[in-house]
């Protein structure tokens, strides 16, 4: 039986739901019981709740941590905006000095004009004057010149206040928003160091929880292998009984017929047999797996597929004197276990009226007894794997 597209898990579930296929030795003396099996699901339930809820948290901080984020983002965003504002308006502060700078050098100029004249600009204006309208006039129009030149110098030194108010009132936001940076700054670091506490704890829970996989796997195997040793115990005993009880010799079991001949092992034969000794097991329920590996060990192609596959395509006959060293001997279904109904069985002849197969380890059985067992469903069949006849 090859299964290699299902999982560990639900091979496990399979063998321990049907009292398991053969499973490997165990090193552990004590016997497993389903109480045990019981207790170590509880505690891996509550373990695994445990994980979740914990795992629940780190998500939830993850989105905190996320919005926060977008929050700090935004307000590094506006504190630019402020510093380009500010920039700007300093920008506008430095040119409105450059416009005072210049329009009171000119009223300077003006002024000292004026006094250097004296007189002399009084004097002219009197002179010059046709009448006293025109002498009013000359003087008014030469007090409104100053006077226009000192509006001026008063509206661009309101417009310079009226900046440096704005400036200063960019600074307060811009300390504000700095103050803002900060603290986002400092829950994002204290979110960090919090998030980093949950990460280690949920990956200590993981640790507990495969922890807790292993064994409860390991007491599956145990449970299950011990299962299936009584129940093939109890079967051998039933067909040992029948047999006798008929006077039989079981070499009609099955609708199996015939006697074994043999003949000389050599060549590809040979290297299939050295093979199957030389092969370990590729695991419980892996029976298949361990029949292609075998073949691929021996030089030939890897065949893969389930046994009931190779009890489809490869197996000829029935009769046990078509029996050679080297064919596979399987069955497409049997009824001790759910996944023998759904997978079969399969194995190798040696030669001798004797078989090798993965059963969690490899077995050397008879294949009376191989075929008596496994002979509840369908007839036990052999012939060449992958139609290659060995010689």
């Amino acid at each position: 039986m090859d299964r290699t597209s299902i999982t560990r898990r639900t091979a496990l579930r399979l063998l321990l739901g049907a009292a398991g296929l053969a499973m490997a030795p165990q090193t552990s003396a004590l016997a497993v019981t389903q109480d045990d099996v019981d207790k170590t699901e509880e505690q891996l339930a509550a373990a695994q709740a445990k994980y979740d809820e914990v795992e629940s948290q780190l998500e939830e901080i993850a989105g905190q941590y996320e919005t926060l984020s977008q929050e700090l983002a935004e307000t590094l965003d506006k504190i630019d905006g402020v510093n380009a504002e500010i920039e700007k308006t300093e920008e506008q502060i430095e040119e409105k000095e450059g416009e005072l700078k210049t329009k009171r050098e000119t009223l300077s100029r003006r002024i000292r004009s004026a006094y250097k004249s004296g007189g002399d600009d009084a004097l002219s204006a009197i002179l010059l004057s046709t009448s006293f309208e025109e002498l009013s006039s000359n003087i008014y129009y030469l007090d409104k010149i100053t006077d226009n030149d000192r509006r001026l110098i008063e509206d661009v030194e309101r417009l310079k206040g009226e900046l440096e108010e704005h400036q200063a009132e960019l600074e307060i936001d811009r300390a504000e928003l700095e103050d803002l940076r900060s603290q986002q700054v400092d829950k994002l670091n204290e979110m960090q160091n919090k998030q980093q506490e949950v990460q280690t704890l949920l990956d200590d829970l993981d640790d507990d929880v495969k922890e807790l996989i292993a064994k409860r796997d390991e007491e599956l195997l145990q449970l299950a292998r011990e299962r299936e040793e009584q129940q093939r115990r109890e079967e051998e005993a039933r067909k040992a009984a029948e047999a006798a009880s008929s006077g039989g010799s079981g070499a009609h079991a099955g609708g199996v017929s015939g006697s074994y001949n043999d003949g000389g092992t050599s060549g590809s034969q040979a290297r299939v047999i050295a093979a199957c000794h030389s092969t370990g097991s590729p695991g419980a329920g892996l029976c298949a797996m361990w029949v292609s590996m075998v073949f691929s060990n021996a030089g030939f192609a890897y065949a893969g597929g389930n046994a009931n596959d190779m009890y489809n395509a490869w197996t000829t006959s029935s009769n046990r004197a078509d029996l050679k060293p080297g064919m596979i001997v399987a069955v497409s279904t049997h009824s001790h276990t759910s996944a023998g109904r759904i997978y079969g069985h399969i194995g190798i002849y040696i030669g001798g009226g004797t078989m090798m197969d993965n059963i969690g380890y490899i077995r050397t059985i008879s294949v009376n007894e191989w075929v008596n067992y496994y002979s509840t469903t369908v007839t036990p069949r052999w012939g060449w794997l992958m139609g290659i006849k060995l010689s």
